[in-house]
């Protein structure tokens, strides 16, 4: 397997995370970033901090996309992080809060309100309406169709598209009101320095009758129209499609970058079955152009190593997901279940709400294993604020919100970090993570290799440098080790490490 394409992007770790559930605000993070946790991330996705950051999303809701939310700081503080660290921010391309000011002038005035184009209606999509199979044959990743029947304060009643939420209003990417929408965030993003946009729920954005309205053709031309003006403002492109794995690579082919999002998944079932094989699989064919995860702050992919759409093999058999999916319940004890599907608002068809610690059964060796494996995989290495210091569900968020993704999106204090940082595994992970920063070898090309369906191995090497993994899953066991200027290079074993790990089944 050859190394990732030339990258723009700086080829280290970055971090993923909400400003104020990790820090305070934008301040404290940069400033968390450069004392407690120098040399371990050089780029830093900050998730939605717009006005207001605590919506009916998290976030993902914007009331208005150009402004940073003033409780964590203002667009002064984002350009000085985007000074020390490559940042990302979403562009969310499908929707705008309910409560944003262009909604809110529509629903007083209706079709003659200026911002009437921006939004997307039933009517506009259909104007000869909608055949049953019409509206079945839209894919949507939540029960029951994208329509919301609204009451605006003109006395007219509209039936508006919400792929997601009542509260998440579609905009009409098509209409030169939409598009306008989407430029002004663009021009926003690169005065503060932003270094690279993912674009948010983009496969939902464009909606055509006969269609599944999901990552069409006429998607794709949205994808490369957007592509092209981010790249003439000089940021580069993220895509986030949770998709079927062939498609996955296709879209991979047609863009900057994509999230791997069928390696969660399959480092678990590999775990858990001691079985390398569909891994090995997988990292053979996979996009290079990958942003590599294992959490983020939504849940674990399912949709990613399942069938196609038409019933094609999947990376993982049906039989293998659930297994799957049960082994996440058992070692979480439960609580995954209690944040996942029908259980919890807000839900997804498509994902499994859980920390990856939990999902490993907070067995801190087979977490390093993990992390090892994410951080030797051709592409750029994200870590989730929570995954970084192995953090386990918050079941009383959950219990608080009833929104099954809080289960991972734990707000921090400062004694919670200093006391995570204590803890052997998060030490050892913050080791690989400075290693995976710091090589050479991780300039030049990864071969990938499986002696046997418990074994796997990836192997890079840059003239004279050389870093490899090597992974026994029916162990289980990691061994790392790296070449050095000393003789005898460097080592690292998973579960040897010292101070010696606790492991907590």
């Amino acid at each position: 397997m050859k190394s990732c394409p030339h990258m723009a992007m700086k080829n280290q770790v970055q971090l993923i995370t909400y400003a104020d559930r990790l820090a305070e605000n934008l301040r404290s993070l940069q400033a968390l970033l450069r004392k407690t946790l120098p040399g371990a991330f050089g780029g830093v996705h900050i998730l939605p901090f717009f006005h207001p950051i605590d919506g009916a999303d998290a976030g993902f809701d914007p009331i208005d996309h150009t402004q940073v939310d003033p409780r964590i700081g203002s667009w002064a503080d984002v350009r000085a992080l985007a000074e020390d660290y490559e940042v990302v921010a979403d562009l969310i391309v499908n929707h705008i809060s309910s409560q944003s000011p262009q909604f809110q002038d529509f629903s007083r005035q209706g079709a003659n309100s200026p911002f009437a184009g921006l939004f997307l209606t039933y009517a506009r999509v259909f104007p000869q309406g909608a055949s049953e199979a019409d509206l079945v044959g839209i894919y949507r990743p939540r029960p029951g169709l994208p329509f919301t029947s609204v009451a605006l304060e003109s006395g007219e009643r509209r039936l508006l598209w919400t792929t997601f939420t009542p509260q998440q209003i579609d905009i009409d990417v098509t209409h030169p009101q939409g598009a306008a929408y989407l430029t002004a965030i663009l021009e926003r993003f690169r005065e503060a320095g932003i270094r690279m946009i993912r674009l948010d729920a983009i496969g939902y954005a464009i909606k055509k009758p006969g269609t599944s309205c999901f990552m069409i053709p006429e998607t794709f031309q949205l994808i490369a129209s957007l592509t092209a003006q981010a790249r003439a403002l000089g940021m580069e492109v993220l895509v986030e499609i949770h998709s079927y794995y062939l498609q996955q690579i296709e879209i991979a082919r047609q863009v900057d970058w994509v999230y791997d999002f069928a390696l969660p998944p399959l480092v678990l079932h590999s775990l858990y079955a001691g079985d390398a094989t569909a891994l090995a699989h997988w990292l053979h064919i996979r996009p290079s152009n990958a942003v590599t995860v294992l959490d983020t702050h939504d849940g674990i992919g399912v949709i990613d190593v399942g069938a196609g759409p038409r019933g094609e093999p999947g990376l993982l058999a049906p039989k293998e997901i659930n297994t799957l999916v049960e082994t996440i319940h058992a070692r979480s004890h439960g609580q995954s279940r209690l944040a996942t599907g029908a259980a919890a608002n807000n839900l997804d068809l498509y994902q499994v709400n859980c920390t990856f610690y939990d999902a490993l059964g907070r067995r801190d060796h087979e977490y390093l294993i993990a992390r090892a494996l994410q951080f030797f995989v051709p592409g750029i290495p994200q870590v989730y604020y929570v995954g970084l210091l192995a953090g386990s569900n918050d079941m009383a968020l959950l219990g608080r919100t009833q929104v099954g993704r809080d289960i991972n999106r734990h707000y921090y204090s400062s004694p919670e970090i200093a006391e995570a940082l204590r803890r052997p595994a998060v030490q050892h992970l913050l080791d690989l993570m400075r290693l995976r920063n710091t090589h050479p070898a991780f300039s030049g090309q990864a071969l990938v290799e499986s002696p046997s369906k418990a074994e796997l191995s990836i192997t890079w090497t840059n003239h004279d440098h050389r870093a490899a993994l090597r992974v026994n899953f029916a162990a289980p066991r990691a061994v790392v080790t790296y070449s050095t200027a000393e003789p005898g290079g460097g080592r690292w074993e998973s579960g040897t490490g010292t101070p010696s790990e606790k492991e907590n089944s």
